[in-house]
């Protein structure tokens, strides 16, 4: 039986899932998640895994840091865009909205964010200070939920098993 077969989709805690669905990811993506390949690796993913993907760092940049600090830590429009693409397809949809809002006014800073020193100039800066009520909006949503963005890859494996399954 296949990791991600409908009948080890539907026997697994929550957890337990979560650990089949990441451990499917690096299986299928092994180059740092930094690196060109690495959007066009998730690109060929089924459509499923494809979201989880793409939305994989949003996860982590908005448990440790904001949005404004995501775009400067992951500056790729294509990235960007699956990530937005992503979401939607997860059912994330106002966490989608909010994204998309804020990566519309991050790439008026776009240059700004591909500087060497961006961390520094990001604090108190005018992205940070315009996104803050989308960083706040979103926190909102990722605190009713118990694993964050990745409560939404649970719900969506469990719904669309099919959408997930691992094709050789």
């Amino acid at each position: 039986m296949s990791n991600l077969a409908p009948e080890a989709i539907s026997a697994s805690s929550d957890d337990e899932l979560f650990k089949l669905l990441v451990k499917e990811l690096e299986k299928r993506i092994s180059v740092n998640r930094d690196s060109p390949e690495f959007v066009t690796g998730m690109q060929k993913l089924p459509i499923g895994l494809r979201a989880m993907a793409a939305t994989y760092e949003l996860d982590v940049s908005l448990a440790m840091d904001d949005l404004g600090w995501h775009f400067g830590n992951w500056h790729n429009t294509v990235l960007a865009e699956e990530t937005i693409r992503g979401l939607d397809e997860l059912g994330a949809i106002e966490l989608a909205m909010i994204f998309k809002k804020a990566f519309q006014i991050a790439l008026r800073y776009w240059d700004e964010l591909a500087t060497k020193d961006w961390s520094k100039w990001y604090h108190n800066s005018p992205l940070e200070n315009e996104i803050k009520p989308l960083n706040e909006q979103a926190w909102i949503i990722l605190e009713a939920k118990k694993n964050g963005i990745f409560e939404y890859w649970v719900n969506y494996a469990r719904k669309y098993p099919e959408r997930i399954a691992n094709v050789n």
